[in-house]
């Protein structure tokens, strides 16, 4: 049996990148896809790719960041689409510099995207998940929530928080038959890591349709089972105190 078959999956962040692979991937595998994001156009193409390859999807414009669009969009989504089956937290940004010269600003746009985006959209799926008894959350965090990079604390604070968020949830969750995840990858290459200029993009990467498939694991699982956390990286990659 397939478990996503028909499911409704709302993947954030599915514009572009690992969040695009994701969406992709749940399509493929024949689950309902609700891509979210800001862009119209990007989203558009998101789904008219799933469409092409036979599935179903459409896209909902949305900023995370703002708790009232969050509740719009999965009231929106339930009402034309019918009840989320799957949350996949994938939206991100990211800010670089020491840490004495990030700005107040850049500190939060990173952490209003990373967490509390997150955390937003994890809070509407739960209030509609507990009473049904089921459903699947799994957030997209990254191997820097353990070994950060220099010049990114934003980010890595963010991802560090993600992991306190997800295991909350998942002791919160797990009575109600639902099931919390966190992805943690390593180098992905995405759109914004093209530049070989910049050392760390010259560093080995998975490619998104790699991380895709795992996500799409992590949701395929009995459910009666949850992956509480996977971290997956190229293996030449700097890891353990980036060494």
């Amino acid at each position: 049996m397939n478990p996503l078959l028909g499911t409704v999956a709302v993947v954030t962040g599915a514009s572009s990148g690992i969040g695009r692979g994701i969406a992709l991937s749940l399509g493929a595998a024949g689950a309902v896809v609700i891509a979210v994001g800001r862009s119209d156009d990007r989203l558009s193409a998101t789904c008219a790719a799933i469409h092409a390859a036979g599935g179903h999807a459409l896209a909902a414009i949305c900023d995370i960041t703002f708790e009232e669009q969050v509740a719009r969009m999965f009231e929106q989504v339930e009402t034309e689409r019918g009840p989320v089956g799957i949350l996949v937290n994938n939206a991100g940004t990211f800010a670089a510099g020491a840490v004495e010269d990030v700005t107040v600003d850049e500190w939060r746009r990173v952490l209003d995207v990373n967490l509390t985006g997150t955390f937003l959209c994890m809070r509407e799926a739960l209030r509609r998940m507990k009473p049904r008894k089921s459903g699947r959350i799994l957030n997209i965090g990254s191997i820097s929530s353990f070994v950060p990079r220099p010049m990114s604390a934003p980010y890595a604070a963010s991802k560090a928080g993600l992991v306190g968020l997800t295991r909350t949830a998942a002791l919160e969750a797990r009575s109600h038959g639902i099931s919390v995840g966190c992805l943690h990858p390593g180098n992905v290459l995405t759109d914004m890591r093209q530049d070989l200029a910049t050392e760390m993009n010259r560093e080995p990467m998975m490619r998104v349709e790699e991380v895709a498939e795992l996500a799409r694991a992590m949701l395929m699982v009995d459910p009666g089972s949850s992956v509480w956390e996977l971290t997956a990286l190229p293996i030449e990659q700097p890891y353990l105190g980036r060494g």
